[in-house]
């Protein structure tokens, strides 16, 4: 009887053994993935952990189109122009009843902001810092063709104006 008890016990050890390592191989796994999805989430910034924060991702956009003067598409992705706003085109229903007022309503001045856009981006390699998303879901980015900003290019054309 005492040696079944003993082998008994000896295999309860060990299961329970078994069973620690699995639950520490678990939470080990958990944090290392967590840990790697906080590092890789711009703009985190945890008080007092080991990670750093990792520079704002960059990529660039193969198939371009262009909606308006401050909104494009990059694939299926909708991408607003971060820090300007563009005038709207005829339709837009911020141009509609009262918020027409609060709208830069100006068709012609729309379609000249959109096609210098257009123009812009078709004359080199795009590229895009995503910074977030807007109230509407769109990706918020910095959109550049060479070391030139999209929004600056339409500034300083007249085409377009800071956002406030």
């Amino acid at each position: 009887m005492g040696q079944v008890y003993r082998e008994r016990e000896l295999v309860r050890r060990r299961v329970s053994r078994m069973k620690a390592a699995g639950l520490f191989c678990a939470v080990t796994t958990g944090v290392f993935a967590l840990g790697m999805l906080i590092t890789h989430i711009d703009g985190i910034a945890i008080p007092g952990a080991a990670w750093t924060r990792v520079p704002r991702a960059t990529s660039s956009c193969d198939y371009i189109s262009v909606h308006d003067g401050d909104t494009i598409r990059c694939g299926t992705e909708r991408i607003r122009l971060s820090g300007i706003d563009a005038p709207e085109l005829a339709g837009s229903p911020r141009c509609e009843g009262e918020r027409a007022a609060r709208s830069w309503c100006d068709d012609q001045l729309a379609r000249q902001s959109r096609d210098a856009l257009r123009a812009f981006l078709g004359s080199g390699r795009v590229e895009l810092a995503r910074e977030g998303k807007d109230k509407y879901g769109r990706t918020l980015a910095t959109v550049r063709v060479g070391d030139q900003d999209a929004g600056d290019h339409l500034m300083q054309l007249g085409l377009a104006k800071a956002y406030r």
